[in-house]
């Protein structure tokens, strides 16, 4: 059970809560669905489907957060609302202003609601407590923010924030392709971007593709940076680090998949698998955080 893709949060100081206690709090925004006329819902569910909204492996937390919207198209509102409005200039011989023209669309919003498609979409949020990190398993830092935010407003004062090193991203990345020279313990990829910082944007991507480091070279001095790198650690996580912190496409490799698999059921997978998971990540982390110049500060 490995994240795939992590957004990645810090903590001001270890998160000094018992389960029972975080479950507590996180019960005042308990998934509720919404109503036929709610445009969207969120709200925290049961990570293992048991009601327990806290599930807890070796002092390592899981959250799971749930939310659902309502696929209502502006275009079919917009199209609806206009229909409307026609009918009115045929009834009384003029279009409908502007203020009632909104009142319009938000009329026909409030009907097509209830007929409207609902999607559900949940998210897992891994928390190490003594090491005061929130990790999202999230493609987009807007769904990471999502969960952080609505952690920050159920526990008061976590102050819970992206995740910043001393070094970019951008500047460490280019540099380690500009000396040929990964940081300890890691090997660089086949998968990368060069981007320039011009207005052109003009941008080199290597897909599957040998890093000839003459080639590399000749991009940075043409004024191209870093913005995506593949890397593995320690011949253990395949990853790809991105100019914003984020890390992307987590493989585990042979020497994890191949785990002693003693669990007898799906339970016991499952914990066996978050264990290994957090265990890992949890070596990573500060290897990556020395690799970008240690957690900034402040």
């Amino acid at each position: 059970m490995f994240f795939k893709n992590l957004q990645i949060y810090t903590l001001a100081a270890p998160l000094a809560l018992s389960v029972a206690q975080l479950a507590e709090k996180l019960a005042a925004k308990a998934f509720q669905p919404g109503s036929s006329i709610e445009m969207q819902r969120i709200g925290w569910i049961s990570p293992r489907d048991n009601g327990n909204l806290v599930h807890e492996v070796g002092a390592q937390f899981l959250l799971a957060l749930r939310a659902e919207k309502k696929l209502l198209p502006a275009s079919v509102i917009n199209q609806a609302a206009r229909a409307r409005a026609e009918q009115i200039e045929e009834e009384r011989g003029y279009r409908p202003g502007r203020r009632e023209m909104r009142e319009l669309k938000d009329a026909v919003t409030n009907e097509l609601l209830p007929r409207a498609f609902l999607v559900q979409r949940d998210t897992r949020i891994w928390i190490d407590p003594d090491a005061g990190r929130i990790v999202v398993d999230a493609s987009t830092s807007t769904k990471g923010d999502e969960a952080v935010q609505l952690l920050n407003e159920c526990v008061e004062q976590l102050g819970a924030r992206p995740w910043q090193t001393v070094l970019s991203p951008v500047s460490a990345m280019t540099a380690w392709l500009a000396a040929d020279e990964p940081p300890n313990s890691f090997t660089i990829d086949q998968d990368t971007e060069l981007r320039a910082s011009t207005q052109s944007k003009a941008t080199v991507r290597y897909v599957r593709h040998a890093l000839e480091a003459d080639d590399v070279r000749r991009h940075i001095e043409a004024g191209k940076q870093c913005t995506r790198l593949a890397l593995t650690w320690m011949d253990r996580i395949s990853f790809v680090l991105t100019e914003t912190l984020a890390i992307k496409r987590v493989t585990p490799l042979d020497v994890l998949t191949e785990r002693e698999d003693g669990a007898n059921d799906e339970a016991e997978r499952f914990d066996s698998d978050f264990a290994l998971m957090t265990g890992e990540l949890g070596r990573l982390f500060p290897w990556l955080e020395t690799a970008l110049g240690g957690r900034a500060k402040g």
